[in-house]
């Protein structure tokens, strides 16, 4: 699907570029020109290095599991529907951190580095859930992002996440003797569309996220959720709002579970349809306490993990020196088309050290597609196939992972 176009305009503001510093300025308005007739792969647009953010793409995995216990949750659920109800808040609850500023400053947003093939960030969680543990790894050369632009960015995500969870059966103990559910032979898989995003407040120099359209989850147990996002319009409405709706896959209007609010604040979870129903819970995400994730110290990482990788660049945009910035950021750009061009040349490709491509989606996945996600496709042809975590990869990997390679 093509990224919706604003092509609405209106004249030069006295605010134009207010929140961008003076000596910068001339820079922000030859970056607004060049994306002005800008359409196509997110990862090639080039911004100045003074609206570069410190993170690489790579470590917004991280923002999926900030709540381990909510992650969890679902696994311990007998019920089914509240089992795929729990999914759904945990999904939600990811929103803020993945699409909202880190800093909570209203527009001020920065773009994040763009993650180069084979980048790693890895690390694990420890809370009252147990041990959460985090592989995030840049499967392709680009980052599965499409923008066009009009005084807006228009970014549409291609690609899905699938979460997958062994459910307690239905016989299982949960006295005090043996508190924790017995996990059932079968899996359960949830198929989860991502959100169109649109960036707003550039002309200002003050960009913020907004989400639109809708999402879906699909679970193979039998029930879908319908996400859909709105933003503040010119009468009425609040920023970052949505609604969501859980029923059974095929019957939407047959809602079991209705959650609304806005997903960088508040939102209410209700049983039935509309406002009226009875709310059986509420997520702060403001106030929601962060399990810190741990990753190794800079000193014991590989250089193909971000941390390290992005190291010096870090470091100069953390300095403001903006032509070290550039300098470090084109060195890490140059080896990389260096080493594609090496590995074409040798007929050869880049071997990924955690999940394995399959080159067409199976026939249950693309089910679930069609059954609670209206239809959606998976879309594999633009993510180079569909990647699946390895657990035997996973086990055979360890430091150096790439020994005598360095990505720059």
């Amino acid at each position: 699907m093509a990224p919706s176009l604003n092509t609405a305009t209106s004249g030069p503001s006295k605010d134009e570029g207010g929140g961008i510093s003076p000596q910068n300025k001339g820079s922000w308005s030859s970056f607004l020109k060049s994306i002005a007739s800008f359409n196509g792969d997110l990862s090639s647009m080039t911004a100045p290095p003074f609206i570069l953010g410190t993170l690489s793409l790579t470590e917004f995995s991280a923002y999926w599991t900030q709540h381990p216990s909510v992650f969890v949750a679902p696994a311990s659920e007998k019920d089914p529907a509240k089992r795929a109800l729990l999914v759904l808040k945990w999904f939600l609850s990811t929103l803020k951190p993945s699409y909202s500023t880190r800093n909570d400053k209203y527009g001020s947003e920065k773009k994040p580095l763009n993650p180069f093939l084979g980048e790693l960030f890895l690390g694990k969680w420890e809370d009252e859930a147990g041990i959460t543990e985090l592989v995030s790894e840049q499967l392709e050369g680009y980052n599965g992002q499409k923008a066009s632009f009009s005084r807006t960015i228009h970014i549409k995500q291609i690609g899905h996440a699938l979460l997958t969870l062994t459910p307690p059966t239905s016989s299982s103990s949960t006295s005090a003797q043996s508190p924790d559910p017995t996990p059932s032979a079968e899996k359960e898989t949830y198929l989860i569309t991502l959100p169109n995003i649109h960036i707003e407040g550039l002309i200002y120099g003050k960009p913020f996220v907004e989400l639109n359209g809708c999402t879906y989850i699909s679970s193979s147990s039998g029930y879908a959720a319908k996400i859909d996002y709105s933003g503040k319009g010119w009468v009425s409405g609040k920023k970052n709002s949505f609604t969501a709706t859980l029923y059974p896959a095929g019957k939407e209007k047959e809602t079991l579970y209705t959650v609304e609010g806005q997903w960088p604040e508040v939102f209410t979870i209700r049983q039935g349809s509309g406002k009226h129903g009875t709310v059986i819970d509420t997520f702060n995400a403001r106030t929601q306490p962060i399990t810190p994730l741990t990753v190794p110290a800079l000193e014991q990482q590989d250089p193909w993990e971000a941390n390290k990788a992005w190291e010096k660049v870090i470091t100069a945009i953390t300095k403001g020196d903006m032509d070290a910035t550039n300098a470090a950021k084109s060195k890490i750009e140059n080896a990389q088309r260096e080493l594609r061009r090496k590995e074409q040349a040798e007929g050869r490709e880049w071997e990924r050290k955690f999940f394995m491509r399959r080159e067409r989606s199976e026939e249950w996945w693309e089910e679930l597609a069609q059954r609670g996600c209206q239809g959606e496709r998976i879309e594999s042809e633009k993510t180079g196939g569909v990647w699946r975590f390895d657990g035997e990869k996973a086990r055979e990997a360890r430091r150096p992972f790439h020994e005598g390679l360095n990505p720059c």
